[in-house]
């Protein structure tokens, strides 16, 4: 390897001794919530708002010359993860590419009509589906599309990323995509366990990411991520520690180890997964506190949630430096960006509004064939949404949220106006989730674990009963 981890991890044979672990409390606080990777979620979006709501939220959004993110959603994939719970297409077909291709192109062009043309793109992802199903010719031209109606950046700074499967990739794919202007990509790994690739249908031999990773460390991309799951069939915490070990000795920069929600009821592909082949609850558990031990062992910095990086990343620097931020694609080191989201089901967050496209490619493709841009639902948020976005992102990101410096921001009295939620957290409090200090509340090491949970007590669309995910 090009690059290898400072500290070597092996199996662990006994419990660990995780800060601040306790299962039953744990246990307690597993309930179903949102992940919030926006507020309001986007079960509070209605299709009352549309393209003129969007258009009017572009305009507005030029007067704070807030630089902008796009993110470009590819829906396609080769064949089918049934852990998957994406808006994708499964297709051994290339036809439809291109005319999706020129969709995207419409769109860019009606949505840059709206926007100033001097504002920065800082920010670009492709995910999907597979970003990496085009064709290295079809990446190119995309880019060049995007490069006419926004103008993308050659800064250094630039986060421009790229979501690669390793199945679908080669070294003259990544050199190709840097070449476009890519400077970080996320490696879809999933499990390196055989018997768990098969329970998935994604198998996928360590050797293909391993090499992807030497070639990747060889052009200097800035960062590399790989992406993990937890909860999946056949998964013990040995069998998990096993892929973290090797996963440590790859020394990616940052690590995404998402817990699986098993909802066959919702996503139709994780009907042909055995509920009887998960892990327990104990199991589950018991590989989510080794997946911390270890990673912490190794020296990677748990942003929150399931994020982890190395000390040295912007997303740790980001944390630090109180500008970290959360969007549809998880942490972000880029605040302040104004995010424009561009094909099927792709979320906009732009100004004071949150705008979808449709889910479905029909209703997408209707739109823009007829001229229109393909906003079929969102939401424009009130100042109280606003107040509480702010509260529920700086608790995500900074792990604590200081009310006495959100009241200066909104000129409001922090503590008296989100009185509702100081007093939803006193019980978390009491069981050692979060402490107070002043008007400061701080996620404890466990607290950090249900962050979610604490997230819950700001939120006043909330709506119970709904097909959340578990926070464990």
């Amino acid at each position: 390897m090009a690059a290898q981890a400072n500290t070597a991890c092996s199996a662990p044979s006994g419990v660990l001794a995780t800060p601040g672990w306790d299962e039953t409390l744990l246990r307690r606080y597993d309930q179903n919530s949102p992940r919030y990777t926006s507020y309001p979620t986007a079960l509070s979006f209605h299709e009352g708002f549309g393209e003129h709501g969007f258009t009017a939220a572009l305009e507005r959004s030029n007067d704070s010359g807030r630089s902008l993110s796009l993110y470009l959603h590819i829906p396609f994939c080769r064949n089918i993860c049934f852990y998957c719970a994406r808006n994708k297409i499964t297709t051994q077909a290339t036809d439809p590419v291109e005319p999706y291709v020129s969709r995207l192109d419409r769109e860019m062009v009606l949505t840059s009509r709206h926007l100033d043309s001097s504002r920065a793109v800082e920010q670009l992802h492709w995910g999907g589906g597979t970003p990496t199903f085009l064709t290295l010719s079809q990446m190119s031209d995309l880019v060049d599309r995007l490069d006419a109606r926004f103008g993308l950046s050659s800064s250094p700074d630039r986060d421009y990323a790229i979501e690669i499967d390793p199945r679908e990739a080669d070294v003259f794919t990544l050199r190709h995509i840097q070449a476009l202007g890519f400077n970080r990509i996320s490696l879809g790994v999933q499990d390196l366990d055989t018997r768990v690739q098969q329970a998935m249908n994604r198998l996928q031999p360590r050797v293909l990411t391993e090499t992807l990773m030497e070639e990747a460390y060889r052009l200097g991309f800035r960062s590399l991520n790989l992406d993990l799951i937890y909860g999946l069939p056949f998964q013990t915490r040995d069998s998990f520690a096993n892929t973290l070990e090797q996963v440590i000795a790859l020394n990616p920069a940052r690590l995404s180890v998402f817990n699986y929600a098993h909802m066959p009821e919702r996503f139709f592909p994780q009907r042909r997964i055995n509920k009887e082949d998960l892990p327990g609850p104990e199991e589950k558990l018991a590989i989510l506190q080794t997946t911390i031990e270890m990673l912490t062992q190794a020296g990677y910095v748990h942003i929150g949630m399931d994020h982890f990086a190395r000390p040295d990343d912007s997303l740790v620097t980001a944390q630090r430096q109180g500008t970290l931020q959360r969007n549809f694609q998880g942490y972000s080191s880029h605040a302040q960006c104004d995010l424009v989201g561009l094909g099927v089901s792709a979320i906009s967050r732009v100004d004071d509004v949150y705008a979808q496209n449709p889910t479905h490619l029909a209703g997408y493709e209707e739109a823009l064939d007829n001229g229109h841009l393909a906003t079929a639902r969102g939401l424009r948020l009130s100042r109280d949404d606003l107040i509480r976005r702010h509260a529920i992102e700086r608790l995500m990101c900074d792990m604590a949220l200081d009310l006495d410096q959100l009241g200066q921001t909104w000129s409001v009295d922090g503590v008296a106006y989100l009185a509702d939620a100081v007093s939803k957290l006193e019980e978390a409090e009491r069981d050692g989730l979060v402490r107070r200090d002043g008007n400061r509340f701080t996620a404890t090491a466990i607290g950090r674990l249900m962050i979610r949970h604490l997230a819950m007590a700001f939120d006043t669309h909330l709506q119970h009963g709904q097909c959340y995910s578990r926070i464990m």
